[in-house]
């Protein structure tokens, strides 16, 4: 391919913990193909987190969860003519590999690359692909979402390209409410229950630590559960309500991320700042683990072609092994 006018689109619309993880691509790519034009397809919700990226040439928020909300046809059209519309692309990837993300390449024009039918989970995406990378479902994601671009594109894989990334996203000015100390932030949300590190947990972490701990919400659920730990315990706070670019920088400019399975806790990773990610229902392959960024599971087995969403095992995840870790990281 010729880098001078190669044009790429990736195509990964959610969630934002797999938009994070997958981020690392754009250096890769800008390393290999310098010159080349970049856009990003993703569900309209997650586009801020991308639109400042200095490597994307432009970010597509497609309006997927809108749509199916409000059941407007024509919102529908309306996006369906918007991706016809775009100029073809000499490559586009689907780095997500289900139904709607192939879906959405369908309408884009262009020659388009993803899983084979036996790395993903809703096989029939496939069937959209002009070209097919065959990569374990078990794989590290990471390592997937990277393997999935660069075979499209021709570029040799190098485990180095992620061990040695520079931070992912552009970084704001430090937030004034993160004092000259050493912070902490606590993700205490997820997208399912099961995810979720119990709240009294975290008000004993949160008691045992030295440094000021600042419960990271989303929610109005989440936020009353800070509200919990903030008022049990002395060495709690509940971080403010922050845009998605807001909250990269604060999680950048904390010296250390403790939190469940979920994209703020996954920003640690992206900016190269010290985290630790508490599993249960899912296992350490959701992340890319490093001295700095390590996960603690809990007792239970993992089958991750079949996530059992009723393990609740995190539960028994004791604060003092999370305690242990976080004073290791904090040095």
């Amino acid at each position: 391919m010729n880098s001078a006018k190669i044009r790429i689109a990736i195509v990964r619309l959610s969630a934002l913990g797999d938009i994070v993880n997958t981020a690392v691509v754009l250096q890769i790519i800008h390393k290999h193909y310098p010159d080349a034009s970049v856009d990003w397809y993703v569900e309209e919700a997650f586009a801020p987190i991308l639109e400042a990226h200095p490597l994307l040439h432009e970010v597509i928020p497609v309006p997927i969860k809108r749509i199916k909300k409000t059941k407007s046809f024509k919102l529908l059209r309306e996006t369906i003519r918007n991706l016809r519309s775009r100029e073809a692309y000499d490559q586009i990837i689907d780095a997500q590999g289900l139904i709607k993300s192939a879906i959405v390449t369908s309408f884009i024009k262009g020659s388009v690359h993803g899983f084979d039918r036996n790395s993903i989970r809703e096989k029939f995406a496939s069937s959209f692909y002009d070209s097919t990378s065959e990569i374990p479902y078990e794989m590290n994601v990471i390592k997937r979402n990277v393997l999935v671009i660069t075979e499209a594109l021709h570029i040799p894989y190098d485990e180095n390209d992620i061990l040695l990334k520079e931070p992912l996203f552009p970084l704001r000015e430090r937030p004034s409410v993160l004092k000259d100390e050493k912070n902490i932030a606590c993700v205490i949300g997820a997208s399912w229950p099961s995810k979720c590190y119990p709240k009294e947990h975290f008000a004993e972490l949160c008691s045992a630590l030295s440094s000021p701990c600042h419960l990271i919400w989303g929610s109005e659920a989440e936020r009353l559960d800070a509200q919990w730990i903030a008022e049990h315990s002395s060495n709690a706070r509940i971080a403010p309500k922050m845009s998605l670019i807001e909250l990269v920088s604060f999680i950048a400019h904390c010296d250390l991320t403790i939190g469940n399975d979920t994209g703020p806790t996954h920003m640690a990773w992206a900016m190269n700042t010290p985290s630790i990610t508490l599993f249960g229902p899912t296992n350490e392959r959701m992340i890319f683990p490093t001295p700095l960024n390590i996960g603690i599971k809990s007792p239970s087995d993992v089958n991750i072609l079949k996530i059992n969403r009723a393990d609740f095992s995190i539960r028994e995840i004791e604060p003092d092994s999370i305690l242990q870790k976080a004073k290791e990281l904090l040095v």
